[in-house]
């Protein structure tokens, strides 16, 4: 059975990005020490849905797509170059809405909700985030961008850990559903 997972790396006081959107932080680790590990997980992803400000983050990377042949759904509400062979899906729509299109392009596999948590968080204020697998790593970054800034209480229950070298430990949780926090 499908799962939407969000998969993310984040500073040990919760930012994936720091005040002014950067990820140099980060990037200042490598990709070595959790290749391997990201492999197996990509190895389980069959679609990606991701927001505007990732999107274009990966194509300021100047390197080839780095998601194959995945059907990719970016949420934006403005137009956005195309990537030549990548398989985009470009929608404004409401993430509950385009979650059938999503589970069923990833053929049985799971879904992946890439990079930012604004849009990681409208799928969790929905519940329809079964997963959370966090890497903190070990750097505080004081402010910034949140992992999940959900308008919804959310209780996770711890599944597993993994521990890089360097410090980074991962968490993988499940979400359990939502309190409402804020009116609506």
């Amino acid at each position: 059975m499908s799962r939407v997972q969000y998969y993310v790396a984040a500073s040990a006081d919760g930012y994936i990005a720091d005040r002014e959107n950067h990820l140099d932080w980060l990037l200042q680790y490598g990709f070595e020490a959790y290749q391997d590990h990201y492999d197996a997980f990509l190895a389980e992803v069959g679609a990606l849905a991701m927001g505007a400000s990732t999107y274009e983050f990966v194509l300021g990377q100047e390197e080839a797509w780095a998601y194959g042949d995945l059907p990719t759904w970016v949420f934006t509400h403005r137009e956005l170059p195309r990537v030549p062979g990548a398989d985009l899906r470009f929608t404004g729509g409401d993430v509950a809405a385009q979650l059938g299109s999503m589970l069923d392009s990833a053929g049985g596999r799971n879904l992946w909700v890439v990079g930012g948590g604004r849009l990681a968080a409208q799928f969790a204020d929905a519940d329809l985030l079964d997963e959370l697998w966090l890497t903190a790593m070990p750097i505080v970054l004081g402010a910034g961008h949140p992992v999940l800034p959900t308008a919804r209480h959310k209780d996770l229950r711890l599944q597993r850990t993994t521990h890089f070298e360097g410090g980074a430990v991962e968490l993988r949780y499940a979400l359990q559903p939502g309190r409402q926090v804020w009116p609506e």
